[in-house]
């Protein structure tokens, strides 16, 4: 099982580059070149998340511990790099990292099938959002906050990921209509995360959280979809006593 969804996961690699050749066909040569360092990057930490959730989910809850204290020191440098301006709105962002984190943390201890699945929606909503948003993209949805974000990147992108979640529904050995609506709420609580992360970059005036992670905006930028929806896969977990 576990080799059959490498296999898809590498065939979807192979697809998403296709997709960023396509659109950088017409992009600027340092356009282009910052889009494959991302695609390039983002392909290393999927691995390395991947396998440690397969070969030892020991090593993938530190890995947890480590995106969460990276995105809450993202959050606080920012407040005091701003000369701690909008503190109700810094106290606010605060109490829902705090949620989001206590269930993600929770998340972390679940069986590896579990999180492997969600970690898999995730990745795949995530990868073929910007990818069909960019190919198609034409109405954008939060301009103010995300000018990036549009209808046919969201819908392209939770179309992807809830389809293939049926692919993997050997690793939940629950009935098809279940593995959807898990997936769905997987999507819907990552593109809350990822559009939560954007208000709070914007309110404090900058595009990036920092440069730590090559091609990416910093930790929660990369992880803020992860985070949130890996709450939720914990939500499912404990009040409906989901296992694999």
């Amino acid at each position: 099982m576990i080799l059959v969804i490498y296999l898809i996961i590498l065939a979807y690699f192979i697809l998403g580059g296709a997709g960023f050749f396509m659109i950088n066909r017409k992009a600027t040569p340092e356009a282009a070149r910052n889009r494959w360092v991302k695609y390039i990057t983002y392909c290393v930490i999927i691995h390395i998340i991947f396998f440690s959730i397969v070969f030892n989910p020991v090593v993938f809850r530190y890995l947890a511990v480590i995106i969460l204290l990276m995105g809450l020191y993202e959050l606080i440098t920012l407040y005091r790099n701003s000369n701690y301006s909008y503190k109700r709105f810094f106290l606010l962002s605060l109490l829902i990292y705090f949620i989001f984190s206590t269930g993600f943390f929770l998340f972390g201890s679940l069986e590896k099938e579990l999180i492997l699945f969600c970690f898999l929606v995730v990745s795949i909503f995530d990868s073929f959002s910007q990818i069909s948003g960019q190919l198609w993209g034409k109405r954008k949805i939060m301009p103010a906050v995300s000018p990036g974000k549009t209808l046919e990147g969201l819908t392209g992108g939770a179309a992807v990921a809830i389809l293939s979640s049926v692919l993997f529904k050997g690793l939940l050995d629950i009935p098809v209509i279940f593995v959807i609506l898990i997936s769905a709420g997987i999507v819907l609580f990552a593109f809350s995360g990822d559009s939560s992360a954007s208000l709070y970059k914007r309110r404090y005036g900058v595009k990036d959280f920092n440069d730590l992670i090559p091609g990416h905006g910093g930790f929660l930028d990369r992880f803020d979809s992860f985070i949130a929806g890996g709450a939720w896969m914990a939500f499912c977990h404990y009040l409906c006593n989901l296992h694999p």
